[in-house]
């Protein structure tokens, strides 16, 4: 597994999940939605399980693990079928667990040092958390020019949703953002996949909006240089 579903997408959903019943009507939701990249998160003992079933009956959906703070947490994804792992924090054991297990990683940093070492590490991709809290948008605007240079990219998690998806996906640095306010709880515990989907569409929409900008951005861009490069022989 690679990371170019998630990169193409542009939109990560975390879903907490209360029981391993509710996986498959909630991947299936995301997947109607356009999303068929999700993470389910270790925070609830159904998480596994829930790995398992949708591995199982939601073949069109790439399903990860968050929240993994342990090696033993990293084997327990890894057996019930995970095709990738993320983590809130850094920690080089984990990180190094997971590369010797062969599972696809993205570590969590909040500082520029962290992101050193986990390029160090050959972790390309990172997660960038709590994003608000730890400076959201300004921050990765400020860290923009000395790493976008490199291979590192960045999927920011925490405090984001549809009010401020589109000013993160416009940062050089950024891969994808990523978020528990698709996977509703409210929606998720009252059954109403519907309303996953049109959240799931919403997001996708927004992030597709983002790339025809800078799309547009970029040919207007091209143009005025053509020009000038006419005027000025």
């Amino acid at each position: 597994m690679s990371m170019d579903r998630i990169k193409a997408r542009r939109i990560l959903a975390a879903a907490t999940l209360p029981s391993a019943d509710l996986a498959v009507p909630v991947a299936r939701a995301l997947c109607e939605g356009g999303l068929d990249v999700m993470e389910v998160v270790f925070r609830s003992r159904g998480a596994a399980a829930s790995i398992e079933r949708i591995r199982a009956h939601v073949p069109d959906m790439q399903v990860g693990a968050g929240t993994l703070l342990t090696c033993a947490q990293i084997e327990e994804a890894l057996a019930a079928g995970a095709q990738f792992g993320v983590s809130p924090g850094f920690n080089p054991t984990v990180v190094k667990a997971a590369q010797n297990l062969g599972l696809v990683f993205i570590p969590g940093v909040a500082t520029p040092g962290e992101m050193e070492r986990a390029l160090e590490l050959g972790c390309e991709t990172v997660k960038f958390f709590p994003a608000e809290a730890a400076g959201g948008v300004k921050f990765l605007r400020a860290v923009a020019g000395p790493y976008a240079h490199t291979a590192l990219r960045v999927i920011p998690f925490g405090g984001i949703g549809p009010h401020n998806l589109t000013d993160y996906l416009a940062n050089p640095l950024v891969a994808a953002v990523g978020g528990s306010w698709i996977v509703h709880r409210e929606k998720v515990l009252a059954g109403d996949w519907k309303g996953i989907t049109e959240l799931a569409q919403g997001a996708v929409s927004l992030a597709a909006s983002v790339g025809r900008d800078l799309a547009s951005q970029s040919h207007v861009s091209e143009q005025m240089k053509n020009a000038n490069c006419e005027g000025h022989p």
